[in-house]
């Protein structure tokens, strides 16, 4: 049954919006077939090949913003700091303008040097085995957004290479290192991203919102995180997102970011102290104070996996173009820029007209998000990369920010059980009590700072003549508080879609070389 969110897939409303959809892409594949077939006059099957794979190529593009440019802006649309309209613009400009400017025009032409290349048999065989795998991590990417799984794009065309190489090598051709090593980005990429976004949340909590004075706090803690915030940003932009026109060494881009991070703050610092004078003692007006953060982020964000993702739509297109031009194999390929543009208007292409299903997806059908919540996961999403290239982890920027997501929705359930019990123990504690009296202490309890709260329960428990609640009692009564803030099925879909990409996509990857091969070979 279709959730609130979706509509039935006979509704004749989704049928007409799937048509546009249709016209709307049917030209940018067209333009790419003209172009190709009309400038580029290479002859016999060796053209055939290149114009089937820039239309691969083009089609991968459509699918890589249709999926994962979702985790850049999902969290900031689902908190309401950007409209759906706004947040596709924003990331379309910006995945494009990271794909032209920072994108570089050489690319390695193995993803993750995941299999041997020098063990290909021939210059044919290469060839197909890169349309193989640019196919079938296409295919697999266009049916994780129809399931509406958000998905690693990386790891899409790793699992098509894998599977192509060895159904034209035999096992031996793939570097199992490498592929242990994805394997384990499976789990320290959402762990690492849930624990970071999960840890700034409950900092927010404890330092700010829990407090009477929420806006004396806020004054003197904000500006120390946004100041983070520009600094964890900086760093990972210039790291990862111009780490291909100007590569410098982390003590360098950290360096840079704390200068950055310092003038944000002596900027902030006074801007928010007067904003904070006209603002009412509330939650709503903290988390008023993240929403351009999270319009920043979601566009430095969407600039740096512009700048690095490009690379899984046009890496096997450029592989294969210097392949034929070359008639031979090379470990790096150069992009021309007619491949470049296909891959940011492709992304762009993809992300307009079908990004919102992946959007609303991860900003709010997980679990709900405001904009302190989204402003932890996108925190949460640099600063896991950042530890993460400085221990040599792979990780994937889609887990990181899907597991941000899920780390802050498990955190809320355990802090919501958490004050539930400790209420159940005061009106325990207060049991021959007048109602009014236990109504006025739990008011008392409600509006006192997590400071004053241990205090009252301290001295609640030394004045109280009943027996106290044993450790039993309240995982008893945790468990009974329990409430359900995340989506179970979220979970468990999102989950066995991570599992599956790479095996998956490397079954229809040696599907598709063998048919490819059969094809091709007289």
């Amino acid at each position: 049954m279709p959730t609130p969110n979706q509509k039935h897939p006979l509704n004749p409303e989704l049928w007409v919006r799937e048509i546009l959809r249709t016209a709307l892409v049917l030209p940018f594949i067209a333009s790419v077939f003209i172009y190709v077939l009309w400038y580029h006059h290479i002859p016999g099957s060796s053209g055939i090949l290149l114009l089937a794979a820039s239309l691969i190529g083009a089609y991968m593009a459509l699918n890589i913003g249709a999926n994962d440019v979702a985790n850049n802006v999902g969290p900031a649309v689902g908190s309401k700091a950007m409209t759906l309209t706004g947040a596709i613009l924003i990331a379309a400009i910006f995945e494009a303008s990271g794909s032209i400017i920072a994108g570089g025009d050489v690319v390695s032409t193995i993803k993750g040097g995941i299999i041997n290349q020098s063990m290909t048999k021939n210059r044919d065989s290469f060839i197909w085995l890169m349309m193989a795998a640019l196919l079938a991590g296409a295919i697999w990417l266009n049916i994780a957004t129809a399931l509406r799984a958000p998905v690693s794009t990386t790891h899409s065309i790793i699992g098509g290479i894998l599977g192509a190489g060895i159904a034209a090598g035999g096992f031996g051709i793939a570097n199992w290192n490498q592929v242990l090593s994805i394997v384990v980005s499976w789990i320290i990429s959402p762990v690492l991203g849930g624990l970071i976004a999960a840890a700034i949340l409950y900092f927010i909590e404890r330092t700010i919102i829990n407090r009477t004075d929420m806006l004396t706090a806020a004054k003197k803690i904000v500006p120390l995180l946004l100041s983070f915030m520009t600094w964890s940003f900086s760093t990972y932009l210039i790291l990862k997102g111009l780490n291909k026109i100007w590569e410098v060494d982390f003590l360098t881009a950290s360096g840079i970011g704390i200068i950055i991070g310092i003038i944000t703050f002596a900027i902030l610092k006074p801007l928010l102290h007067r904003k904070a004078l006209t603002m009412p003692n509330h939650d709503d007006s903290i988390n008023s104070l993240f929403s351009i953060p999270l319009i920043f982020s979601a566009a430095l964000l969407s600039f740096a996996h512009g700048a690095n993702d490009v690379a899984n739509a046009v890496g096997p297109l450029a592989a294969i173009h210097e392949a034929l031009l070359q008639s031979s194999i090379s470990r790096q390929a150069h992009v021309p820029m007619w491949i470049m543009l296909i891959g940011a208007a492709g992304i762009s292409l993809g992300l307009a007209l079908y990004g919102p299903r992946l959007i609303r997806t991860v900003g709010s059908e997980i679990t709900e998000l405001n904009k302190t919540r989204a402003f932890c996961i996108a925190m949460a999403a640099s600063v896991t990369v950042i530890i993460a290239s400085q221990f040599g982890l792979p990780v994937s920027s889609t887990h990181i920010a899907v597991g941000g997501v899920f780390g802050v929705g498990f955190l809320r359930e355990y802090l919501k059980a958490s004050y539930e019990t400790l209420l159940a123990e005061i009106m325990h504690h207060h049991e021959t009590d007048h109602p009014e009296t236990i109504e006025t202490y739990l008011k008392q309890y409600r509006e006192a700072s997590l400071d004053d709260m241990k205090i009252m329960l301290k001295e609640l428990k030394a004045n109280s003549e009943s027996k106290p609640f044993t450790k039993e009692d309240r995982k008893r009564l945790k468990k009974y508080y329990k409430e359900e803030l995340v989506r179970r099925s979220q979970l468990l879909k999102i989950g066995a879609a991570w599992i599956i990409t790479v095996p998956l996509s490397g079954l229809m990857a040696a599907f598709l070389y063998f048919t490819i091969r059969g094809i091709m070979v007289p």
